[in-house]
């Protein structure tokens, strides 16, 4: 019975494999990570129209372009803007990378914008509330089991 079984370094797990499905490919390729950096991608023009607002305001804010020759894993990079020919520029957006711990401090600050802002339209909202016709109306259930009856 042994002498009918095939040769287990004869059997590759490549012929039985599936076939991989398709998967749409990233429109922005990702850089190799750096410890303690984060990456970033910066928009630098729209529909051919220079956005230097954006890029200054980015740039204030902490993020550095990202020379090309820094990461050569990005291959698609195209020169489409003479200002930025030595950085990484892919449709009109600039990778660029900033500290994460000032990226932490953004995104706190920004979440606590955000819950101010909520917390001041529930306010508003509460303020014109009357019980005896509520703007939302709490509805609480309750599932119970039967006894079998």
């Amino acid at each position: 019975m042994a002498e009918n079984r095939i040769n287990r370094e004869q059997v590759s797990r490549e012929k039985t494999a599936r076939r991989k499905a398709w998967q749409r490919p990233e429109v922005l390729p990702s850089p190799i990570s750096q410890p303690g950096y984060a990456f970033h991608w910066v928009r630098v023009s729209t529909q051919g129209t220079v956005d230097a607002t954006n890029v200054s305001s980015k740039l204030r804010e902490g993020w550095e372009p990202v020379k090309a020759e820094d990461h050569p894993e990005i291959t698609m990079v195209t020169v489409e803007q003479e200002r930025f020919k030595e950085n990484v520029v892919i449709g009109g957006l600039m990778l660029c990378k900033a500290p994460k711990e000032l990226v932490e401090e953004r995104n706190e600050y920004f979440a606590e914008q955000s819950k101010a802002q909520t917390t001041s339209v529930n306010n508003n909202l509460m303020r014109e509330n009357d019980p005896r016709m509520p703007l939302f109306n709490e509805r609480k259930t309750k599932v119970t089991f039967g006894n079998g009856t």
